[in-house]
């Protein structure tokens, strides 16, 4: 099968560091290719694939200008070359779609945010052939499914990347992972540590407009004895983090789509301990992979559970669930 992959320009896929979409949309170039379909990937500078690679488009936008210009770049790209693909999977915005909506090319447009409603109305009562929507959680499918055809398709990693370790001492941290923001709930997570006597790494960037929220609500616990902010990690520095923690904690305050987090801790044999929002109880398999709580106080009581988890077990659980040969299939499944 021929498949062209498109991906917004901002980041490149795939990331170096920050950039969960854009991991996802490496990993499945890189699986299609092993599968033996021919692969090109449509993404923004500096990205690649061991497939055909065009960029376009900048990773610093000025204004709507530049955004326009991405969209017509990519319209002209399909109207020329449509025909060379079998299937069109795109992780990019709806409106690259467009000039072959009604073209019987096979296309997927999948979703890892919360999904705009009237793109999805406005976009279904066009003339269209062979589209299939895909939320990355039955959660996100929610937020859009109000007209056309969907299909919920779980996130993935590559498991070969991550470590198992089956056995961590009783004194190993526990681990933060994820955008320094509020609605990801870091300050959760120092109060849980501190309520348990838990040693807590805190890992991840500050976005634009959290830098207040990480001065006042962070920086002022953190001693690097007991709490310890290390900045944003890349894929190697992941891995060992990940693998030699106690439990990721996930104490979002948002319904988030899905947290590839999540799996990442997983494929270590790291249990996760989440809030119940957004796609956490389909992620997490209370008591295989970790455990699901409600608040703060559920979280602090579950840490003392973390031992009836078998780490080994919770990677394998996770694998049969979240491997990139099995969303690779699922995707192509639709395609057929």
């Amino acid at each position: 099968m021929r498949i062209l992959l498109i991906m917004n320009p901002g980041i490149p896929v795939p990331p170096k560091l920050y950039g969960g979409i854009e991991r996802m949309v490496y990993l499945l170039a890189e699986e299609y290719i092993k599968k033996g379909h021919k692969v090109t990937l449509l993404a923004g500078p500096e990205s690649y694939s061991s497939g055909n690679t065009v960029t376009f488009g900048k990773h610093i936008k000025v204004g709507p200008k530049d955004e326009y210009r991405e969209i017509f770049f990519v319209w002209r790209f399909l109207r020329k070359n449509h025909s060379s693909f079998d299937l069109i999977h795109n992780f990019g915005r709806l409106v690259y779609l467009l000039p072959v909506l009604n073209n019987p090319v096979r296309k997927i447009m999948s979703y890892e945010r919360p999904v705009s409603q009237r793109g999805i109305r406005w976009t279904t009562t066009m003339p269209n052939r062979n589209l299939i929507f895909t939320g990355c959680s039955n959660y996100c499918v929610s937020t859009g499914n109000v007209a056309g055809n969907w299909a919920t398709v779980y996130n993935a990693v590559d498991f070969s990347q991550y470590q198992l370790n089956k056995n961590v001492s009783a004194d190993a941290p526990l681990v933060f992972l994820g955008r320094i923001e509020r609605i990801k709930g870091a300050h959760t997570a120092v109060r849980v540590a501190k309520e348990t006597g838990s040693r807590l790494i805190i890992a991840g960037n500050i976005p634009p407009g959290a830098q207040a929220y990480f001065d006042s609500e962070i920086k002022p616990h953190v001693d690097n004895e007991l709490i310890k902010y290390i900045g944003p990690v890349n894929d190697a520095e992941k891995n060992n983090l990940l693998r030699q923690s106690r439990a990721l904690l996930f104490p979002i305050k948002w319904e988030e789509p899905f947290g590839i987090v999540m799996i990442e801790a997983m494929a270590c044999g790291t249990p996760v301990v989440g809030f119940q929002r957004g796609s956490v109880p389909e992620v997490i398999d209370d008591g295989v992979t970790g455990f699901i709580t409600n608040n703060g106080q559920e979280m602090s009581a579950a840490i003392a559970r973390l031992d009836n988890i078998d780490r080994a077990g919770c990677r394998d659980h996770a694998f049969e669930r979240f491997s990139a040969e099995k969303i690779a299939n699922d995707y192509l499944a639709l395609a057929q």
